[in-house]
């Protein structure tokens, strides 16, 4: 299938460009972007210019960043396209529901994609809970924004997230490993002074059986980033390090767990799948544990930050 990349920046050429160039189901078509290109790739800077004068292309993978995303995935749409979103899905939950069901009555296919669930050990992780009593489970995500998102403003401007950009992956794998749904009870929001998102948070969530669960988010970390989950059940305790892509159950490493590697391809082979039936998986727990922090979070003002 040829499909169009909308938005050519680190997550697209980093992550996108080669899960597409390396999987025998895809074929990268064309590019919109005001600034970005791909060699050897038909470049556009008019997304309905390109919608226009490509009818082969069936498939647009959104990798903008969430505030303009309705607009284009609206018009991908109408347009008879599926569509792919790079997490997370939009700027705010409403906006999420419009696209699916628009999606829905055009009858094509719309995929909310959330990259941290394709981790490696998240299957495993999420197998090994299943049949345990949750006693406590710690993220514990931190680290720094200026190497992550070089002077890219949008993360701190009104939609961007700040660091629940991040954030938000460590709550896509915990609403896919945990066998019991919780929900955000208390929040505190580091914001800087000059910033319209937050630096930092802390999270604290209610579990159905009593189990303590927390978050802790920071945008500051100097050292190497900590992006780790940690589970204490009545039969042991779960790390998960590095987002995912590594499991120790009690101070034992287990590779043995099952879990494929490569989180784009994993991603984008399950919207090939879509794309056959014209299906919409828009699955938004991620994003309303963040909106919920949002609204019933307590506000901090810090320290100005500047890149």
């Amino acid at each position: 299938m040829q499909v169009a990349l909308v938005g050519i920046g680190k997550i697209a050429t980093d992550q996108h460009v080669p899960a597409i160039n390396a999987s025998a189901d895809w074929e990268l078509s064309a590019t919109v972007s005001r600034h970005g290109s791909v060699e050897g790739v038909p470049a556009y800077d008019d997304f309905d210019a390109m919608l226009a004068e490509r009818t082969d292309i069936r498939v647009v993978s959104l990798c903008l960043p969430p505030v303009p995303r309705f607009d284009y995935a609206a018009r991908a749409i109408a347009a008879g396209r599926h569509v792919m979103l790079e997490k997370p899905p939009g700027a705010t939950l409403s906006e999420c529901h419009t696209l699916a069901d628009m999606a829905r009555d055009a009858g094509v296919a719309l995929y909310a994609t959330w990259h941290s669930r394709q981790a490696d050990k998240v299957p495993a992780a999420k197998a090994w809970l299943r049949d345990k009593r949750l006693i406590s489970l710690t993220i514990t995500w931190r680290e720094n924004v200026r190497q992550w998102h070089p002077g890219q403003d949008w993360v701190f401007e009104a939609g961007g997230l700040g660091v629940f950009d991040p954030g938000i992956n460590a709550l896509s794998i915990l609403t896919e490993i945990l066998p019991d749904p919780v929900h955000l009870t208390s929040a505190e929001l580091q914001f800087p002074e000059n910033r319209d998102t937050p630096i930092a948070a802390t999270c604290r969530f209610h579990h159905p059986h009593g189990a303590d669960v927390s978050m802790d988010l920071d945008w500051l970390e100097p050292g190497d980033p900590t992006w780790s989950i940690e589970a204490v059940t009545d039969q042991g305790r779960m790390r998960m390090e590095n987002g995912g892509g590594h499991l120790i159950i009690d101070d034992m490493p287990d590779d043995s767990l099952p879990g494929l590697t490569g989180e784009y391809p994993r991603l984008y082979a399950q919207m090939a799948k879509l794309v056959e039936t014209g299906a919409v998986d828009m699955d938004l727990a991620p994003m309303r544990h963040v909106a919920d922090a949002f609204t019933l979070g307590r506000r901090v003002s810090v320290a100005p930050f500047e890149w």
